[in-house]
């Protein structure tokens, strides 16, 4: 089981002003044979309570993968991949980059996404899109490689060549 963890960045949200229904989405995306839910937590558009958090669920909950959704465009509060980057270990440019290059398909305003991806200790980290159809859209494109990723991030997978390869 996938232990996961979904962070709202949303300075409305945070204060009771809009409900939200990003999370929901994600939650509802995610297989729940395979993805846990154990966190969903909103916080405003603040690089350090975006850190405290991502670094909670990192090394102290320890979990294997936390989406965040909101605070990836142009705003000047918009902060959320600032926040994930001072943060973590590694980048994962992989991922980012695919949610823009299919995200292009639909629309060209993908191109304006900062989201980036990245490791701290064994958990991945991942930037959503703030709005669910954008959030779900773009979970939607890298669910395919992420349970391999997080297996060879846990020491779970023995193997990632095939012989074909």
């Amino acid at each position: 089981m996938i232990r996961v963890g979904i962070l709202t960045v949303s300075d409305k949200g945070s204060r009771g002003e809009r409900v939200d229904t990003t999370s929901v989405a994600i939650k509802e995306t995610l297989d729940s044979s395979l993805y846990s839910v154990e966190y969903i937590k909103i916080v405003p558009d603040e690089i350090d309570d975006i850190k405290c958090e991502l670094i909670k669920l990192c090394d102290e909950m320890k979990l294997d993968l936390v989406l965040t959704n909101g605070g990836t465009g142009f705003s000047k509060r918009d902060v959320t991949p600032e926040a994930t980057m001072a943060v973590i270990e590694k980048l994962v440019p992989g991922i980012p980059e695919a949610m823009r290059a299919k995200s292009l398909e639909i629309t060209p305003k993908a191109m304006l996404s900062r989201a980036v991806a990245g490791i701290r200790k064994e958990t991945l980290i991942i930037n959503l899109p703030g709005s669910p159809k954008g959030a779900v859209e773009n979970l939607n494109i890298v669910l395919p490689a992420l349970k391999h990723g997080i297996e060879i991030l846990k020491g779970e997978a023995s193997e990632c060549a095939r012989k074909d390869d």
